[in-house]
């Protein structure tokens, strides 16, 4: 990636406010952009995304799908995920947050309600393609959108509430599978009715006045050559986006192979991780405390021995719900603790800074899929999960410097 240069748009800022059109944007309502928001992140995260992993056996069952194949579907979601959030950058930086948010509800919406129908595993590739990439297109223009319309001294607070949108997405899905399991067509179907809504929903909120014509454009490169401090972010990013994987895509697959768990087990589990991922929201608080140092070390040992924790006892339900616990938690955790420390190495470029993180750490996922099916279906779920765990623990030692 040293290598890659391409022209790349930055909103050169005047004032600490945006006039566009003659009105004062940043002065709207806090609830009513953080509030559509936080229900957009969680259908496009959490429903469209990560509720995958939890209707999985129910439909490798359906579709004839080995663990390998799984594992390449899987990682369709965060391929999508590298292309889309690039393109999206891109466009929002031009023309605003609104045209990106509203594709990003309408891919959430085709995706899930093809996903429903759909009759074979090819078609399922392509409609994984439209869900997953719903994710990236969403991220960047609700950063924008903040920076837009709410009051600087209510910005933080609105990022950390929208970011949160992806817990409430991963709880929704897992009571969703109580009510709907097994049959997962008919939980697609529910929430692609619920995406359109909540998409109608931001269409009215989202303001209709575009940034194109009354900001400064300047033109500049994207590229992390000679900035300091910028292997070492790279590289814990792709680390963890591989350790996380399995979890991510197996793990309730995992618990339904090895012990004797009804249905509504198997989804109170991925409500733990949805649940817990809430408390992860508080990394800002901890950086501030302990230094960024300390958080990243502390957040990526927790996320691996959550793998660990579950392959040593998967037919404990106390172990496998303390084990999501660790993860959902940890996971949030670490996504707040990336980007503090991406803003940081490109402190002259903050797009860049967060694009880059994330980025790296859904290829790192991409990469951590495939193998995932291919470890599981050679060596069984609880030793890919032990490996899985070990290779978390390696990020730990390629964190920032205390100083």
């Amino acid at each position: 990636m040293s290598n890659i240069h391409r022209n790349f748009f930055t909103i050169k800022l005047e004032r600490s406010f945006y006039i566009i059109q003659g009105v004062r944007m940043n002065n709207m309502k806090f609830s009513r952009l953080v509030l559509p928001g936080v229900t957009m992140i969680a259908v496009t995260y959490g429903l469209a995304r990560f509720s995958f992993g939890l209707l999985l056996p129910e439909i490798n069952q359906s579709l004839e799908m080995s663990e390998f194949v799984s594992g390449i579907i899987s990682s369709l979601f965060y391929l999508a995920y590298c292309v889309t959030i690039i393109l999206s950058t891109v466009i929002t930086t031009r023309e605003g947050p609104r045209r990106m948010i509203i594709l990003a509800g309408l891919s959430a919406f085709v995706g899930l309600l093809l996903m429903g129908i759909t009759p074979n595993v090819w078609v399922l590739a392509l409609d994984v393609l439209l869900a997953g990439g719903s994710t990236g297109l969403v991220s960047p223009p609700y950063g924008a959108a903040i920076s837009l319309w709410i009051k600087e001294d209510q910005q933080g607070k609105a990022n950390t509430w929208i970011n949160s949108g992806t817990s409430f997405g991963i709880a929704l899905s897992g009571a969703g599978a109580i009510v709907l399991s097994p049959n997962w067509r008919l939980t697609y179907l529910i929430y692609a009715v619920l995406t359109l809504l909540i998409l109608i929903w931001n269409f009215r909120a989202i303001p209709k006045t575009g940034i194109r014509t009354n900001l400064m454009f300047e033109k500049g490169n994207l590229s992390i050559q000679g900035v300091k401090g910028s292997i070492p972010l790279v590289l814990a990013s792709l680390i963890l986006g591989i350790s996380t994987a399995a979890f991510w895509t197996f793990s309730r697959s995992f618990l339904e192979a090895a012990g004797d768990y009804s249905d509504w087990q198997l989804s109170g589990f991925w409500i733990m991780i949805g649940l817990f991922g809430v408390l992860g929201g508080f990394s800002g608080s901890l950086v501030e405390k302990g230094g960024l140092s300390l958080a990243y070390k502390s957040g990526s040992l927790s996320i691996a021995s959550a793998s660990i924790v579950l392959s040593f006892a998967p037919e404990s339900l106390l172990m496998a719900y303390l084990s999501a616990g660790i993860f959902g938690c940890s996971y949030i955790f670490l996504t707040g603790v990336l980007l503090v420390w991406g803003i940081r190495v490109f402190i002259t470029n903050a797009s860049l800074g967060i694009g880059v993180p994330f980025l790296l750490l859904a290829v790192g996922q991409v990469i951590g899929s495939i193998l995932a099916g291919w470890f599981i279906g050679t060596w069984g779920y609880a030793a890919s999960f032990i490996v899985y765990g070990l290779v978390g623990m390696t990020a730990a030692f390629i964190g920032p410097k205390k100083r």
